[in-house]
This record gives structure tokens, sequence and C-alpha cells, in this order.
């Protein structure tokens, strides 16, 4: 079911102990919100919508070890080899498959990365507040899990530049851009460098967003597009340890 004031959320827990970014977009992919908190501040924002699609740059659980199982492995395409993979989700096999290289979810929470541990704890936070996973039609409040490398990758065809990099955040803002966000042209960047400034030591970089905006708002941007073209997007993983949702239908066998 489609609401009609439904805001689409997106939340990069990866910056660790430092503010999480967050970014929001309306029906339109107007960006309503982007701002950076901690849990408390974020989870207040969340709080704060009536109908709501969030996203989450990291994992809903600990790895729950489907991937031990026969049965499981017996149902993957191409089946792991005897011995291997074991300590992997299936949505995190199924992209090293294509070649997207992706962080492994622990089975213990302590011994996962801080991030982790936090994105852990959003989904924890969201459920409490009445967020149920993706896909409930019927439920105006619903919370999935994204990874932004392989967003930017599906979206692009290929592997993305690192994302800290000068080129890796052009490349995903221009993307992003094209795509229908109404957000800033990153090439007008361009337009502003001049060889004084540069040999000045000053490079003009307004308009251009952070690594952690920039994935903050594929995050949105995936909600948004499983919330209104559902048929356009691909769901990996199992649900009863947590699936990854791409913002694509249909993956390539391989990404380069």
């Amino acid at each position: 079911m489609l609401f009609e004031h439904t805001t689409f959320i997106g939340v990069d827990p990866t910056a660790g102990k430092r503010p999480m970014a967050y970014a929001a977009l309306d029906r339109d992919l107007s960006l309503v919100s982007l701002g950076d908190g901690d849990m408390e501040e974020v989870a207040a924002f969340m709080a704060g919508q009536e109908s709501a699609v969030v996203a989450i740059c990291g994992p809903q659980r600990p790895n729950q070890g489907l991937m031990k199982l026969d049965q499981v492995r017996a149902s993957l395409d191409p089946v792991p080899r005897p011995g291997r993979w074991r300590g992997f989700r299936v949505a995190e096999y199924q992209l090293y498959q294509r070649k997207i290289r992706t962080p492994r979810t622990r089975a213990q929470v302590e011994n996962c990365p801080s991030w982790m541990q936090i994105s852990i704890k959003m989904y924890e936070r969201l459920t409490s507040l009445g967020y149920r996973p993706y896909p409930s039609p019927d439920e105006p409040r619903q919370i999935m899990e994204v990874y932004p490398y392989a967003a930017y990758a599906v979206l692009l065809e290929c592997l993305p530049f690192p994302k800290a990099s000068l080129e890796g955040r052009l490349q995903r803002q221009l993307k992003l851009h094209d795509r229908g966000l109404e957000i800033p042209d990153p090439m007008r960047v361009f337009e502003e460098i001049t060889r004084h400034r540069i040999m000045q030591g000053f490079l003009p970089l307004d308009g251009l967003y952070s690594a952690h905006e920039l994935d903050a708002l594929i995050a949105a941007y995936t909600a948004w597009t499983a919330n209104m073209h559902p048929e356009r997007v691909t769901v990996l993983g199992d649900p009863e340890e947590g699936q990854i949702v791409l913002p694509v239908r249909g993956l390539k066998t391989a990404y380069k």
C-alpha cells in the first residue's frame, strides 16, 4: 500500500563513534533533510514520521549461521564449495559472487565492528517505534537493510571509485543527480576551480556531499525505489538473518 505522505530515509552509521549521517527524500525525490546526529537524535527524527521507509547502511542482526546449513547451501547458485563461505551471511555470499566485496557480519554482536553494532541497535530501536521489516505493504513504517557500495555498483554497472576520494564522491553524486534526486549537479564544482585557486591551495567543493552523506542518500533512494517501484528492486539473502535491497531489477553476473 502506498501512503501519500511517506518519507524515504537513509541512515549511515558507518562513521562509528562520530555522528551518523541521515538523508530524507519525499515522493518527488526532493531533499527533505540532510544532517547528522547520534542515535537518539536520529531515532527522534524517525519517531516523528507518520509514514516512512527507512534504509540503514548496515546489518539488521548478527550472522545466524545459515551458510553452515546444507539445505541453504544447496539452494544457492553457484553452490558454495565444501567448507567455504561458512562464516558469511547468504546476502554477503551472493554479493561476493558478483565481485562486490562486503564486510562480513560476525555471529556475536560484540565481535562486530562498532558501526555494525550501532546498526543493529538502530534496527532494535526503530522496531520498538513500530517499524516493520520491508516488505510489509500495509504498514506505514518500514525498515530495510542496504549496502551503499553495492547499490552504487549496480546503478553504475561497474565497481565505483573509493567513496572518500574526490572522483568517488563526484561519481556517486552524478549518478544520484542523473536518477532524478533534486541535489546539486557536482560538475558545477569544476566551474569554480581556477588556476589561481589551485595555486593558492584552495579547492572549492561547495555543493559536493561528503562520503557519509552520499551513502545516506543512496540508502534513501533505495527506500524510495522499493516503495514506489517495487518491481525495480532486487532483494538478496534470507529474511531470517537479514536481506539486502538493491535499487535495480536484475543483476549482472559480475561487476568490474
